[in-house]
């Protein structure tokens, strides 16, 4: 699918002394300027002009380099990769990094972390800016010691020339550095080949760790500003279509500093019927919000059920006119019409959420000039601030995202919707206000992963042989409620689908015939806001897909890994091209290959004890990274309790460039998946999610992790994303070997003892 990242205008790249620092920027139409003529401006204050369109990076006098940071931290380190991509061009000492994570500014660009994108994305861009800058700081440190560039390198924060050296700190004070790179020139920058990088595939401290260690991290909940109240909301019965009849504040009135109930009047209508309770301290905003009584008028989706949604989710896949075309490759109806045996099979995932460890919350604060400052963690900054513009009514560049460390995204804070009461409440009160919600407010305010429904049809012919594949996908669509311009085009044009709920559908297999429909639950849509869940659409279309291909085998009485093997020719559209998708199916095809033989696939096991193999080209096929998983579990036939004993995971992804931080990456994706496979599942009830603390929502257990071994494969190839894929493949390894190992086929996540 096409990724929403917007494209940024990279007409100039412009390198200068700011201060006595050396700064490097793009110059871009989304900075305000137009490059040339802040080119030019540097040029003529002999670089002592400051110029920070989209500035990726700055050098003091005393040599620290500080990276800025667009992409969002939410444990996963990311700020030290895109660190490690700049300054391994760069040619820096890794000790003389830090990071800043910035604040919402148009110079910066498009804003996102999600969809595993933020390396694969910025590699290019960020190697670009740091081989500019090795340029103009070898071509500054030449000029001081009196030598051609060409006899000079550049590594640990200096530019040597045989035992002559001098280091950034030199450079940058005796200043005059200042130069401008067009397009042309930056495509044509001497990038350095895999054998030259000194950082980038090493290990190296992560540079958001202090913080969190010693306590100095700023999360949203953390934030203090002077005079600020604390508000706490009241979410009303229904995610759409509700309305206050009355508020009775009778019983909170006595509290001593309660500030009152204010009524959250949402011009955008993507809140309907809340209200905010505020007081001076956080203990008496609890109090108040418990004593607060709401009459409200519930929408038209009170009673909607789990069942109710699986139902219609199950009318619509059976319905051929419904939904969106994505994959049509051959002559399904012909190879149905035909067919000497068929195969069908529904698969589906109940609802699950996020549970992020810090709930929701906000820090809301309009200064003296009209502008509103926001302090909260957020994924997807360019995604809210056009909402919150036309809530406020004010222009975007009046409204400020601070940003904050993230306790846990998962895709929750991709849409910053928590912002809008905070907004509201704080310019209703005129004071400053933190809005928090517990943990209740935050699984019922949650965007939940939709309950999903893939059937598929396979046809064989007399021979056996498989002749065609038919899937349907009913979901919940994500984009379609808050991101709708990013609706992609159906087949020929017709109709547009969720790209996020429909990722995976579109394999890698070469099949003689192949159809899938993305297809809209509508109740599902009105009943509550589907959001993004790590690994999204991939997370239920994979579970299908991949248990359908070992039911598939077992039809065609072939082992379940040969038949992948057999399917992974690397033909035609499969063939793949340029960036992460090289090789195409033959990259997946080896990290198969390799799991297998690393799991002693085939080996005999011990009863009720059974081996299951999935693969993954997870998230995106324009972005794919390749997995294959195995896993090994062991079922109580008496209870049908399942235990995994271990998960093997052979990974490509490219270029790795932080190996720690990607192993980690990769084993909170695997035990995630697991948790999903055995564990998370809620249910809606009276329009509602049932399950709203950790009591009775419950995700893998310690006691519960198995023996994970999970490998990456060496390659120099682009860098693919990694946040998301190894979740995918899980769920299904784990279903299928459930069947190798009792016989019985499970269709439905998460897998119940029953």
């Amino acid at each position: 699918m096409n990724k929403p990242i917007a494209a940024l205008s990279r007409r100039q790249f412009v390198v200068g002394a700011a201060g006595s620092s050396l700064v490097l920027g793009l110059g871009s139409a989304l900075g305000g300027c137009q490059p040339d003529q802040a080119t030019s401006d540097l040029v003529s204050q002999g670089g002592s002009a400051s110029f920070s369109p989209v500035m990726w990076f700055k050098i003091d006098a005393n040599g620290a380099i500080t990276m800025n940071i667009v992409r969002a931290e939410m444990g996963q380190h990311v700020g030290t990769a895109l660190a490690q991509v700049i300054a391994d061009e760069l040619g820096a000492a890794w000790e003389d990094v830090s990071i800043q994570h910035v604040d919402t500014d148009p110079k910066w660009g498009y804003m996102v972390t999600g969809g595993s994108w933020s390396v694969h994305t910025s590699f290019t861009q960020l190697s670009q800016a740091g081989a500019a800058g090795r340029i103009v700081l070898t071509e500054a440190g030449a000029r001081m010691m009196g030598v051609a560039p060409e006899a000079c390198r550049v590594e640990g924060s200096r530019v040597h020339s045989g035992s002559a050296s001098v280091t950034f700190a030199e450079i940058i004070q005796a200043g005059a550095v200042s130069r401008s790179f067009s397009q042309e020139e930056l495509d044509a920058l001497p990038i350095k080949t895999p054998a030259e990088r000194t950082i980038v595939g090493r290990d190296v401290p992560a540079l958001d760790v202090p913080a969190k260690s010693d306590g100095t991290a700023q999360y949203g909940l953390d934030i203090h500003r002077p005079g600020m109240v604390y508000g706490i909301p009241l979410i009303p019965p229904t995610r759409y279509g509700a309305a206050v009849r009355g508020i009775d504040e009778s019983a909170a009135e006595s509290l001593p500093g309660y500030l009152g109930a204010v009524l959250i009047e949402d011009p955008t209508s993507t809140l309907q019927g809340w209200v905010v309770v505020a007081a001076e301290t956080m203990p008496v905003a609890l109090k108040a919000a418990q004593a607060v009584q709401v009459d409200w008028q519930p929408g038209e989706t009170a009673s909607v059920s789990e069942a109710d949604l699986l139902a219609e989710g199950s009318r619509l896949a059976r319905d051929p006119s419904s939904g969106t075309l994505v994959v049509d490759d051959g002559d399904v109806d012909a190879a149905r019409a035909t067919a000497a045996t068929q195969l069908d099979a529904t698969y589906r995932t109940a609802t699950a959420l996020h549970f992020t460890l810090e709930p929701q919350n906000a820090v809301v604060e309009f200064d003296d000039v009209g502008q509103c400052h926001i302090y909260a963690g957020n994924q997807w900054q360019s995604l809210i601030l056009p909402l919150l513009a036309q809530v406020l009514d004010l222009p975007e560049t009046n409204i400020i995202i601070h940003q904050q460390y993230l306790g846990g995204g998962y895709g929750r804070r991709l849409f910053g919707d928590q912002m809008i009461p905070a907004v509201l409440a704080s310019r209703a009160l005129g004071r400053p206000l933190k809005l928090i919600f517990d943990r209740e407010a935050d699984s019922r305010f949650d965007c939940a992963r939709s309950p999903t429904v893939c059937t598929f049809a396979a046809s064989f012919s007399e021979q056996g042989a498989l002749t065609g594949v038919e899937h349907a996908a009913v979901a919940g669509w994500p984009t379609l409620s808050m991101a709708p311009g990013f609706m992609a085009p159906g087949v020929a044009g017709e109709g547009k689908f969720d790209g996020f709920s429909i990722s995976g559908a579109d394999h890698w297999y070469t099949m003689p015939a192949h159809r899938v429909r993305a297809v809209n639950n509508e109740l599902a849509q009105k009943t509550f806001l589907p959001g993004w869940l790590r690994a999204v659409g991939s997370g239920w279309t994979g579970w299908g897909v991949e248990s359908f291909m070992d039911e598939m085998a077992h039809e065609m009485g072939e082992d379940p890994v040969a038949f992948r093997l057999a399917l992974l020719d690397g033909q035609g559209k499969n063939a793949g091209g340029e960036g992460s998708t090289v090789g195409g199916a033959t990259r997946l095809r080896a990290v198969l290959k390799d799991v297998a033989e690393r799991s002693g696939w085939g080996r005999a096991l011990p009863a009720n004890e059974g081996l299951g193999v999935a693969v993954c080209h997870g998230q995106e096929r324009g972005m794919p990274t390749w997995i294959a998983c195995v896993a090994h579990v062991a079922v109580v036939p008496e209870t049908g309790e399942i235990a995994v004993k271990k998960l093997w995971q052979t990974i490509d992804v490219g270029t790795v460039v932080n190996p720690s931080g990607a192993m980690a990456q990769a084993e909170g994706a695997a035990l995630w998946g697991l948790s999903l496979a055995l564990h998370e599942g809620a249910e809606f009830e009276l329009g509602q999610v049932k399950q709203r603390n950790l009591d009775t929502y419950k995700p893998l257990r310690m006691a519960d992790v198995p023996e994970l071994d999970i490998i990456f494969v060496d390659s120099d190839a682009f860098p693919s994303g990694l946040g998301e894929p190894p979740l995918i493949p899980v769920a299904p390894a784990i279903g299928n070997a459930v069947f190798a190992a009792t016989g019985q086929r499970v269709r439905d996540l998460p897998i119940r003892l029953a």
